[in-house]
């Protein structure tokens, strides 16, 4: 059975965790530990008032973070109270699915894509480059299941990297970012079908990975492997934050 939104929104918490997640009342707080929004947003998982919304505000405040929520479908009530309370929207998200058996079917060239269960110094490199600093890399350690590190290469040298984290049935990819003289030639194709190929020993048999929607290059890459659009979210945060 495909997943639903609901149970992809799950791997991705699972395979890009926060630092610290816990419930107060109907909302779901993440610490993020400056790793970024997605470990640092609050989602409503309850029946919220709108006079709760303050109370959300507060208990951020405490984990030493600025107001900021994330809005899946089906939060339109909350969209819309946020709006009111001048929040802004920022960073629309689409999320891609594909099963795993179309991605697995083509060899991969030699010396082209590998799964390294560590990054290599030149990996990490890569990720600074790119603006992954050692906040975000560091969420790579927390997932509690399966985990890899996918390099590639081209024209002799190492040109790009990405996280592969695996929760049950779902392989989700994070992180995936090629170096700016080699884009263009294909390598991304590669390191996704190579992660394909890894998670299917681990057992898993869907790939999903997130998108900022505006990203022209990285929605072509997905659609030309076959994924699908999966769902959307985005955050609100405040317009003067």
């Amino acid at each position: 059975m495909t997943p639903e939104l609901p149970r992809l929104l799950e791997a991705v918490d699972a395979t890009w965790p926060a630092a610290r997640s816990l419930r107060a009342g109907p909302w779901r707080l993440r610490e993020g530990a400056g790793g970024g929004k997605r470990v640092s947003c609050t989602t409503a998982e309850g029946d919220w008032t709108p006079d709760g919304l303050q109370a959300a505000e507060q208990a951020q405040a405490l984990l030493g973070q600025d107001p900021l929520f994330m809005i899946r479908e089906g939060d339109e009530a909350l969209d819309a109270a946020l709006a009111r309370r001048s929040y802004e929207v920022i960073d629309p998200v689409t999320l891609w699915l594909s099963p795993l058996a179309p991605l697995v079917t083509e060899p991969i060239p030699r010396i082209t894509a590998f799964a390294v269960s560590e990054p290599l110094a030149v990996m990490r490199e890569i990720w600074e480059e790119a603006g992954i600093g050692a906040a975000r890399q560091r969420i790579m350690e927390r997932p509690k299941g399966p985990r890899t590190t996918i390099l590639g290469r081209t024209a002799d040298r190492a040109a790009g990297t990405a996280f592969c984290a695996v929760d049950g049935e779902i392989a989700m990819v994070h992180a995936l970012e090629i170096v700016a003289p080699c884009r263009g030639r294909g390598l991304g194709k590669w390191m996704m079908r190579q992660a394909a190929v890894w998670a299917e020993t681990q057992g898993a048999h869907w790939m999903s990975v997130l998108c900022l929607t505006d990203n022209a290059a990285a929605m072509g890459l997905y659609r030309s492997l076959g994924f699908s659009r999966a769902g959307r979210y985005h955050y609100r945060r405040r317009s003067e934050t």
